[in-house]
């Protein structure tokens, strides 16, 4: 019966999915009205208005959903459509199958006027999204009709290289992260209180967490007199974004390069390095016995209920959110980020957490939009200067105040009366907390890492050589194809593999084995795919 059931619940989601998608169509939209005489002047190559209507797929943000419906509750889109007169209609996927409706919704060829989505993920890339006839190359539209990003790409060459193809399209109008300080925001947080308590320094190499650890297992530090500590809780999802631990050997869980030649972390001599020392932290009950099971939810509850000694996180959703509610009922609580680990004390970290200036978000036009010239005109008001501060701050007055030139948030962000989160409350004005096609500004992040203790995290996350983190990388259509169906396989098997290893269900002694095994299922064909597409990049 649970089978069916679980059938029963993923059929509707698919015909509401697809119901969703049909009022997509070109027929009775916004796109097809706008139509006739400009489509016209477009063609010619002369000025062009705001389009009147448009339809516009993207996913509704968690901290936007708690107080709205759809994107049209945004402040900053609604000051947008004053000021062009373009009413949005947006459509959202339901949330947790964003996949599952842009695939739908791509193969069922009912396409909204825009796209916002993460092109990075899209099969055979967005040079094949453009040659299937899904979306539209921008080159020529943006350079007679978008001066404000023409300017950003301009000012700054590297964005262009990131967002062009392989193919020298250029496909997106990109979310872009414009300042270094925005790129790092997730690492190693510990409890500085208890180093306080036991008279510890914050570790910075692999030997120095062993000893923290032992000391916080046996210590005592919450104080209630039971042996009931977690000194580490291990999120192996964050270790492979922020490389904490395995990335002292060098190596990522993933892919990464040395030199401009790609290399797959797992199979690496250093990974077994990094298996044996989480295998014998897990035997010695460093790491929380449950930690294959400790969903988002119960870890929430292992942090706030002093249990946990270290783990990972983000600056925001983490590191600030636990100090806030741990402090009502612990004032002395203090939560420190930890330096991105080392094997050789004073050695500079070869890896931590840095995302890209482009990370592969952003608003695509498609094939079925009727008015591209006037939807390139609209998209790119945001990467003007009103549009850069309605996007980034919101409403002047209302979410933000200029404070010395300083654009400034307001209690209604920061202390907002009707008890929302900085990250809710901003939501309700603009999109600098999450994403979309515009360039997120430094001094978003300055004010909503609000506590000292955030923005000494990054700062502290942010030391790191990185240099082996491999870039936004676009495999052709053939490629990503079999790339698919060898990841498939072996990021399955390599899951259950590393939980056996630390948790010693498995030896140490199978790593070879486990080795052999990956490579029978193609990863050295995965790792050319991968090479391939970066030294296209490289040349591009």
């Amino acid at each position: 019966m649970g089978t069916i059931r679980k059938r029963t619940a993923k059929m509707a989601i698919l015909i509401l999915i697809v119901a969703m998608i049909a009022g997509c169509s070109g027929k009775g939209s916004g796109a097809e009205e706008q139509g006739g005489e400009q489509g016209k002047e477009v063609a010619s190559g002369g000025e062009v208005g705001y389009p009147g209507k448009l339809t516009y797929w993207v996913t509704l943000n968690a901290n936007a959903s708690a107080t709205m419906q759809d994107m049209n509750g945004i402040a900053a889109y609604q000051e947008l459509e004053k000021t062009t007169g373009t009413k949005i209609t947006f459509q959202h996927p339901p949330a947790g199958q964003e996949a599952d409706a842009f695939n739908i919704m791509v193969s069922s060829g009912n396409l909204p006027d825009v796209i916002e989505y993460g092109w990075a993920n899209v099969s055979g890339g967005p040079d094949k999204a453009i040659s299937d006839g899904t979306i539209i190359r921008l080159n020529e539209l943006i350079e007679e009709h978008a001066p404000n990003l023409t300017k950003v790409l301009n000012d700054t060459p590297e964005y262009r290289k990131l967002i062009t193809t392989d193919d020298g399209n250029i496909y997106v109008f990109p979310f872009l992260r414009g300042d270094e300080y925005l790129l790092t925001f997730n690492g190693l947080i510990i409890r500085q209180d208890w180093l306080d308590q036991l008279k510890l320094e914050v570790p910075e190499t692999i030997d120095e967490w062993y000893e923290v650890l032992k000391a916080i297992k046996t210590g005592d530090p919450n104080g209630n007199g039971k042996a009931d500590e977690i000194p580490l809780l291990l999120d192996l999802d964050m270790t492979g974004i922020n490389h904490a631990f395995v990335g002292a050997w060098g190596i990522t869980t993933g892919f990464y390069q040395v030199d401009g030649q790609v290399k797959y972390g797992p199979i690496q001599p250093e990974f077994k390095s990094y298996l044996e020392t989480m295998s014998k932290w897990y035997a010695e009950g460093l790491i929380d016995q449950d930690f294959a099971a400790t969903d988002a939810t119960l870890k929430d509850a292992k942090v706030t209920n002093s249990q946990v000694g270290a783990f990972s996180g983000y600056m925001g959703s983490s590191l600030g959110r636990y100090t806030e509610l741990m402090k009502a009922s612990n004032p002395d609580v203090k939560l420190a980020a930890a330096p991105n680990v080392v094997l050789k004390k004073g050695d500079m970290p070869i890896l931590g957490q840095k995302d890209s200036a482009y990370n592969g978000f952003g608003a695509a036009i498609t094939k079925a939009n009727k008015n591209p010239a006037e939807t390139v005109k609209w998209l790119d008001y945001k990467y003007g200067e009103k549009g850069h501060m309605l996007f980034n701050f919101g409403v002047e007055g209302v979410s933000y105040e200029k404070k010395d030139g300083y654009p400034t948030y307001t209690d209604e962000v920061m202390k907002n009366p009707d008890g929302l989160s900085i990250t809710q409350a901003l939501a309700k004005y603009n999109l600098a907390s999450y994403s979309g096609p515009f360039v997120q500004d430094r001094r978003y992040i300055e004010q909503y890492s609000a506590l000292p203790e955030q923005k000494a995290a990054i700062e502290t996350w942010m030391k790191a050589d990185n240099s082996r983190l491999m870039p936004v990388i676009s495999p052709t259509a053939e490629e990503s194809t079999r790339y698919a169906s060898i990841m498939n396989d072996v990021n399955t098997y390599y899951e259950e593999m590393v939980n056996k290893f630390i948790m010693g269900v498995e030896p140490i002694s199978g790593f070879d084995k486990f080795v052999e095994t990956i490579q029978g299922m193609g990863i050295e064909e995965a790792v050319k795919i991968q090479q391939a597409a970066l030294d296209r990049f490289n040349s591009r």
